[in-house]
């Protein structure tokens, strides 16, 4: 009996949430804002970066205490520098959505027979024909925002809504300096202690290596991926990344 509870309740509350009056609660509000994407590539590239240096380092036979400045110098100005990259590039988009709806607009005031055509074609190649392709293109002329939104959406490919750049942002550089930290966290705190760089260097991979995998085991939970592909497919291109470093730096080491 208990393993049929789940699914019932699962059917009832989806039910629920697709009432006439709850649909129009959730389509009346704001559209759900998503930064799986900005914390991933902030996780992701912080745990990369940091552990490579943290690998040449080790590789270049550098000292406990070169390793933790160089990472903690990646944490702030690499993080940082993330940071801003996707703050820009999202408002970027932002940018690009508004510089849209000003053309959009000046067309739909300046040759308005040519953006119903427009519509009318858009339609058309969705399956509406005859009265009821007339009919759908003169509720959406008949409404100025829809029809420009329409335009965009349609002919620009544009999503009408995004996210915040400055909460992009934020998490982007909070998830960097996190999860980057974590290759840092066996030098950090066994420095004052007599500990062979050979086995901080050990316990760091451990350390990485289970947070590349959790990184990408947690993104399957959001999207329609194996949790066990997703972890390894984090796992083996962030590990790939150290192997380079770590190579390059025993290579250099002579110029060390």
């Amino acid at each position: 009996m208990a393993a049929d509870a789940d699914p019932k309740a699962a059917s009832h509350q989806l039910k629920a949430e697709h009432t006439p009056t709850a649909v129009a609660a959730r389509l009346a509000g704001d559209p759900r804002r998503n930064y799986l994407r900005d914390f991933i590539y902030g996780a992701i590239d912080g745990c990369v970066t940091t552990f490579a240096i943290v690998s040449g380092a080790t590789g270049a036979g550098l000292s406990t205490g070169i390793v933790i400045v160089l990472g903690f110098a990646n944490l702030l100005a690499d993080g940082f520098s993330m940071a801003v990259s996707n703050y820009l590039g999202t408002k970027a988009d932002l940018q690009l959505l508004e510089r849209a709806r000003q053309i959009e607009e000046s067309h739909v005031d300046t040759i308005p027979d040519g953006e119903k055509e427009e519509i009318r074609q858009i339609f058309a190649q969705k399956g509406f024909d005859g009265e009821l392709l007339e009919r759908v293109v003169e509720v959406i002329v008949g409404d100025r925002k829809l029809w420009i939104e329409t335009m965009l959406r349609e002919e620009w490919g544009l999503s009408l809504s995004g996210p915040s750049p400055w909460n992009a942002a934020v998490v982007t550089f909070l998830a960097f300096g996190c999860v980057g930290l974590i290759p840092l966290l066996p030098f950090t705190l066994l420095l004052p202690f007599d500990v062979d760089d050979r086995l901080l260097f050990t316990v760091s991979s451990a350390m990485t290596a289970v947070t590349f995998f959790a990184v990408g085991a947690l993104k399957s939970r959001y999207v329609a991926e194996s949790w066990l592909r997703a972890g390894t497919e984090t796992l083996l291109m962030g590990g790939g990344a150290a192997t380079l470093a770590y190579v390059v730096g025993a290579l250099l080491r002579g110029l060390v």
